[in-house]
């Protein structure tokens, strides 16, 4: 099956699913067919899992930001970093950021594959051997990468720090001390842009496909993860 009839046939998904219409129920066949074949936005590529809105009001472009989280309950604060990484070098660049997590980690395994549009589950396992991790996703990495309703989560069991990987295929990372990790992203190339705007802060589609829900329950089965 095509991307493009993956996107067509089997999911589409926009982060303004409350709205009775998106830019996209404008567009004719021939339209909308060549957004979605666009792939690349200057040195940008994407992945397949995602593509911006036809009006194209954020251009996907390489970087990262800092951000502070903040707690809505408890009012907590912590120091964020949010990374945008062109397909051909992202996979790479996530490996690396979870490196600094340590030698164990919790997995959180995140799927909107039977969830409504804006939600998704997430599937839990403490304790993990990180090396292990990165081997078993790298058997995975397609899905990983172009599968827009998979997302991953690695965190430190002994302390608030975190590494997610979400479904539009953008990378965040959660501690206090973010020196190693921002470490990481300067290596590979990235720039700081504290205006940095990102693809889903705008409206846009996501992209499954039956073969990749099948890919994320063996996924799941290999992390030793159940339901």
């Amino acid at each position: 099956m095509s991307f493009i009839q993956r996107f067509l046939e089997r999911v589409l998904r926009t982060n303004t699913t409350r709205m009775p219409r998106t830019s996209f129920d404008d567009l004719n066949q021939d339209q909308l067919d060549a957004h979605l074949k666009v792939g690349r936005y200057g040195n940008f590529s994407l992945t397949d899992a995602v593509r911006p809105s036809y009006g194209l009001e954020v251009i996907p472009r390489e970087g990262y930001r800092r951000d502070v989280y903040r707690d809505p309950e408890s009012g907590n604060t912590m120091p964020v970093l949010a990374a945008s990484v062109s397909s051909e070098r992202l996979f790479d660049v996530l490996m690396d950021l979870l490196t600094p997590l340590g030698e164990e980690v919790d997995v959180v395994m995140e799927s909107s594959h039977e969830s409504e549009p804006g939600a998704h589950a997430d599937l839990y396992r403490e304790h993990m051997d990180t090396v292990i991790l990165k081997s078993t996703l790298y058997d995975y990495e397609s899905l990983l990468l172009n599968d827009g309703c998979t997302g991953l989560a690695a965190l430190n069991p002994h302390g608030p720090m975190e590494v997610q990987f979400d479904e539009h295929k953008l990378l965040f990372v959660y501690a206090h001390d973010l020196e190693p990790f921002e470490e990481v992203l300067i290596d590979a190339g990235l720039k700081r842009d504290d205006t940095l705007k990102f693809i889903s802060e705008a409206e846009h589609l996501h992209s499954t496909d039956d073969a990749y829900r099948d890919q994320f329950e063996e996924l799941r089965y290999r992390l030793g993860i159940d339901i």
